[in-house]
Formats: structure tokens, C-alpha cells, sequence
């Protein structure tokens, strides 16, 4: 089959009658991917073989249900008419901030627990995070969601894409092609990976690479989320993510500057304690 004309099915396979989603095997395969990165780096500093893979079987489920409990509350007028829809999860409605909160706040709780530093551990996962969210913006691609707005074939070709991607980018319903804002902000993901991957080797304060994490795909994230077309709404035209993003890059700037000024002495992100 010519891969440039490929028609590109977002169900990958059957188990019988249940379809298995691309969109699913993406994500799933994003957590496992950024779970050995992660594993690899807890390791060596020190951190307890299990930590990780004990962390991640609370974090993930916990994630999911704050993925949807997030979504749902942005677009309540719909589901306080239509209960029985909230927990159809397998109907599509997920939010990526959603799932962060939940993620951060389980890892909060848990390294509490556990008597390790929440930042310690954030700066190891910081990388990992990003993995996840560079792969399964993908899902989004197979799913032909999470768009932006009309643009020319033209356009698309000037950016270089191939054509698989090009094709996919063509919006039966609209008539149109649209943005592939899933491809902007998985490569500004990437980006923001390697970045995250340097600061390592320059022993930063503790909690800095995750902090940069977030200030990093949160101005990402709203020059991106402008030019969607299914964004979630608080009010009116205030787009729910733009908000999250500059609350993450208020928090991240600001944690920063706190602590370089009020914390002494630094503990560094290469210090095992």
C-alpha cells in the first residue's frame, strides 16, 4: 500500500467486537516510553527501584478520572442535561491539564508518603512528562481532532509535511484542511524535551527543571491553544487553557524566583538526598 495515500483508520484492530484505538495504544505507549526514561534517571539518582512503577499505578487511573472530571466541568450546560453521557469516557472527552493536576497532585500526596522531596522527584519526571504528551498528541492525529483553524494545502505543503500528513489534515465535515496543531505542539514538546535534557547536566537548583517544564509548555500551549477550534470555555472567549498556561507560567516564574532568593543553602538537582 502507498503510504502517501493511505487512508488512515483511527481504529487500529479488534478484540473480537471491542475496537482497540490507535488513540489508546498512543497513549499507553507514551506512558511506558516515558516510564523507563523516568526509570532510568530515578534510578541514578537515587531514588528506590519500585519508586517510579508505584507511583504511576496511582498517578495514571487518578489522571484519567481528573482528565474527565475536567472536561465535563467545562462543558457542563451539556452534561447536567445529560447525566447519563458523564462517565461514556470512551466517547472521547479528555482534557491534558485535567490529567497534569491529577498527576502532580498524586505525586504530591505520594512523595509526602513516602518522605522523599515532591521537586526531587518532579525534576526526574519533568522529561518523561513531555514524552508522554509528544506521543500521544499523536492519538489526536489518528483521530483527526484537536485542529485548528482553515489554511490552504498550500500552506501545509510549505511547511514541509508529508503527504500522509497533509491528507490527514483534511477536514471532510469542514471542506477544508486546518492547522495540524497537534504536530505544533508535539514539536514544541520535543523541543522542550531536549532543553529539559541539557538543564540536567547543568545542575540547576532543585525543583528547576520542572518549574521550566512548566513554563515552557504552558507558553507553548497558549499561542497554540488560540488556534484551535474545539477549545473549552470558562466565559464567553476565555479559553480554559490559556488560563492554565499562564497560571503555569506565573507559578513556574515565580517559584523560581522565590526560591533563588528565600532558599539557602540550594540543594542541586544532581544531589542523591
Amino acid at each position: 500500500m502507498d503510504l502517501l495515500l493511505l487512508d488512515i483508520n483511527p481504529i487500529a484492530f479488534h478484540l473480537g467486537p471491542i475496537p482497540v484505538r490507535w488513540y489508546g495504544l498512543l497513549i499507553v505507549s507514551g506512558i511506558i516510553l516515558a516510564y523507563f526514561v523516568g526509570q532510568r534517571e530515578a534510578v541514578k539518582r537515587g531514588l528506590p527501584e519500585d519508586f517510579l512503577a508505584d507511583l504511576l499505578l496511582w498517578a495514571v487511573p487518578i489522571s484519567i478520572v481528573c482528565a474527565r472530571i475536567y472536561y465535563v466541568s467545562m462543558r457542563w450546560d451539556y452534561y447536567s442535561e445529560n447525566p447519563g453521557n458523564i462517565i461514556e469516557i470512551w466517547n472521547g472527552g479528555i482534557a491534558i491539564h485535567g490529567a497534569l493536576l491529577g498527576a502532580f497532585a498524586t505525586a504530591y500526596i505520594f512523595t509526602r508518603i513516602k518522605g522523599v522531596s515532591f521537586l526531587r522527584v518532579a525534576d526526574i519526571a519533568a522529561p518523561s512528562i513531555l514524552i508522554g504528551q509528544i506521543i500521544g498528541r499523536w492519538g489526536n492525529f489518528m483521530n483527526q481532532e484537536a485542529f485548528g483553524g482553515p489554511v490552504s494545502r498550500s500552506f501545509l505543503e510549505n511547511l514541509m509535511l508529508p503527504d500522509w500528513i497533509i491528507n490527514q489534515m483534511y477536514i471532510e465535515e469542514l471542506g477544508t484542511y486546518v492547522h495540524p496543531t497537534f504536530l505544533y505542539e508535539s514539536v514544541w514538546n520535543f523541543i522542550g524535551l531536549l532543553i529539559l535534557l541539557a538543564l540536567r547536566k547543568v545542575n540547576l537548583n532543585r525543583g528547576e527543571i520542572f518549574f521550566s517544564y512548566l513554563i515552557w509548555y504552558s507558553i507553548g500551549r497558549f499561542y497554540i491553544e488560540g488556534l484551535r477550534t474545539d477549545s473549552l470555555y470558562l466565559v464567553g472567549d476565555l479559553r480554559s487553557a490559556q488560563v492554565v498556561s499562564i497560571i503555569g507560567i506565573v507559578i513556574g516564574l515565580g517559584a523560581i524566583i522565590y526560591r533563588r532568593l528565600k532558599v539557602k543553602p540550594a540543594v542541586k538537582y544532581l544531589d542523591n538526598k
